[in-house]
């Protein structure tokens, strides 16, 4: 029994392992030059490790943008009907601030805009499920139509992503400044009210 768990508890370490060192990669160097002779050295974990656990490359990579993913890590879990407003707007406030905050998912999301391969066709199936069941719950517990908030949430996560990886590049957009706290306040403050009027319209 002890052998078994520190077993998996040895394999656990080693796939985590793996992610933080494929995630150093990325980091540095973007997702087009990684390889396993690469991930091998990098995270001084053997080659048949990698294929025992993850089977290949490709699947050590879904591994990590899974274990990163803002929406395929999202909670199940959801308040009454009078928390929603300020559930979502938390929501998208963790979303602005991870995004911001880490340069390897803003890589990703440049990544997944600019390619299309296997990977990036399990992810976008698996973070479209986990979207289209967010906005059902939603729609469910405030007893509106679904097609409705699916728009708004496409508008507002759509939006932030492209202005999270403009400010690596682009420090201005539409009068707001994108590279300061002060520019995503406003950003924050408007999306705050969409939620805010969409939600009071149903009243």
């Amino acid at each position: 029994m002890n052998k078994t768990v520190n077993t998996e508890r040895d394999r656990e370490a080693t796939e985590n392992k793996l992610i933080v060192a494929i995630g150093q990669m990325i980091e540095e160097n973007g997702f087009e030059k990684i390889g396993i002779n690469a991930v091998a050295a990098k995270s001084e974990v053997s080659k048949i490790l990698i294929y025992r656990y993850f089977g290949s490359i490709d699947g050590l990579l879904t591994a990590y943008i899974r274990k990163n993913d803002f929406w395929l890590n999202f909670p199940n879990k959801f308040p009454e009907k009078e928390g929603i407003p300020a559930f979502l707007k938390s929501v998208f406030h963790k979303m602005i601030m991870q995004l911001r905050t880490n340069s390897v998912l803003r890589r990703l999301y440049r990544w997944e805009l600019s390619s299309n391969n296997n990977i990036i066709e399990v992810v976008r199936r698996q973070r479209e499920v986990a979207g289209n069941n967010i906005i059902a719950n939603i729609a469910e517990i405030m007893m509106c139509q679904q097609k409705s908030l699916a728009a708004i949430a496409t508008i507002i996560t759509s939006s932030i992503t492209y202005l999270a990886m403009l400010e690596d590049n682009c420090n201005i957009y539409n009068g707001i400044k994108i590279d300061q706290e002060t520019g995503w306040k406003q950003i924050t403050d408007a999306i705050d009210m969409i939620i805010d009027n969409t939600f009071n319209s149903l009243k």
